[in-house]
């Protein structure tokens, strides 16, 4: 009877596939989601609950300014997000420490302060707007054996002098090889405030978090003696993903063109 109606009644394999297409749903709009939706640093909360509050504000004041609100309110959560990273274990490898777009890639002396010596190491530079994720992550796993705050101005950071000029937060790291290198974090325009997590002896693995530059700044990083970056200047960087040096490789330089 059940195969000759116009219902016939389901397979316990057409239901099995049925819940199978039911789950592969669920996981695709899930995975959707995620897109979108991040895990927010908790600096970020208090920040998020001002802007909240000022939306409820405008909106008892006027409806179009309280969505005005709403979408900043929305910009200050995506700009303290913190995002699960891949980061790369293969020894030897240099990943980014912020995300943004590699601004400068030139010779420079380091900041007296991180005891790095005055002779010109290469360095790095990745500028990070205001719609950037600002949470920084070590290049290369060490111990951390300098931390050195240096009092500044506050010039676009995008500036080839902000590196001397700006306010900056100094990172001076030791490798288990001995290898050297430092990582500074640079105030922008916009930034007026520094966050640094990490503590002279402590010790961090490659791509773990150390520190967040709130709205808009730049991170520099001073590779050590005889690593070329494998980097071009104008490249989106993302922080502890993107390989900026292998030192281990004996690769030139690295061109490129915008395409």
């Amino acid at each position: 009877m059940s195969g000759l109606g116009p219902f016939p009644l389901q397979t316990g394999c057409g239901r099995r596939r049925q819940r199978k297409d039911q789950r592969e749903r669920l996981a695709m709009s899930v995975s959707m989601l995620s897109t979108f939706i991040k895990p927010m640093h908790p600096e970020g909360r208090k920040f998020v609950a001002i802007a909240a509050a000022i939306t409820l504000v405008l909106f008892l004041i006027w409806a179009p300014l309280g969505w005005i609100g709403t979408g900043l309110t929305v910009w200050v959560y995506y700009f303290f997000r913190d995002p699960v990273r891949v980061t790369p274990t293969r020894p030897g490898l240099m990943v980014s420490p912020a995300d943004g777009v590699v601004s400068l890639l030139e010779p420079a002396v380091p900041p007296m302060e991180l005891g790095l010596g005055d002779q010109p190491m290469t360095r790095v530079s990745v500028f990070m707007s205001v719609f950037n994720c600002h949470v920084n992550r070590l290049p290369m796993a060490g111990k951390i054996t300098k931390v050195a705050y240096h009092e500044g101005l506050f010039l676009n950071a995008s500036l080839d002098k902000a590196s001397k000029d700006n306010e900056r937060n100094g990172l001076a790291v030791e490798t288990p090889d001995g290898l050297r290198y430092g990582v500074v974090q640079i105030a922008g325009l916009v930034a007026r405030r520094i966050l640094c997590f990490v503590r002279e002896g402590d010790s961090l693995a490659t791509g773990e978090r150390f520190g967040l530059i709130r709205f808009g700044s730049r991170l520099d990083i001073y590779l050590p003696d005889g690593v070329d970056p494998m980097v071009c200047i104008g490249q989106t960087m993302i922080a502890g993903e993107t390989v900026i040096a292998d030192l281990l490789s004996r690769e030139a330089p690295r061109e490129g063109r915008g395409q």
